[in-house]
């Protein structure tokens, strides 16, 4: 046996692949799509195929990043109208994101 050091375990957002749905790897997806602007529950679930959303950004804050929530009003790819979704972004909230969310 060696003394090599074992690779990093965590996923990398470049390298974790929409279809790969362990918690490493979407956390990932988040974390990177939350640095590039804010991500609602829907997108995420959508678009970034992370089903518990809540959950991934529960253990992403428990890794020490500032994530905010803002409740928001959308309507679904059906056309159904869902209120208080999560809203969740790093630093400030764009304006045009406040003005839609009240």
């Amino acid at each position: 046996m060696t003394d090599k050091k074992k690779a990093d375990q965590q996923a990398s957002p470049k390298k974790s692949h929409r279809h790969d749905t362990n918690a490493d790897a979407q956390r990932a997806r988040l974390l990177a799509c939350l640095q590039a602007g804010p991500v609602d529950t829907i997108t995420a679930r959508r678009e970034l195929n992370i089903m518990m959303p809540a959950a991934r950004v529960k253990e992403l804050r428990e890794l020490g990043h500032a994530i905010k929530t803002h409740r928001i009003t959308l309507t679904d790819d059906h056309g159904r109208i869902h209120r208080g979704v999560a809203l969740y972004y790093i630093g400030t909230l764009p304006e045009e994101r406040q003005e839609s969310a009240a």
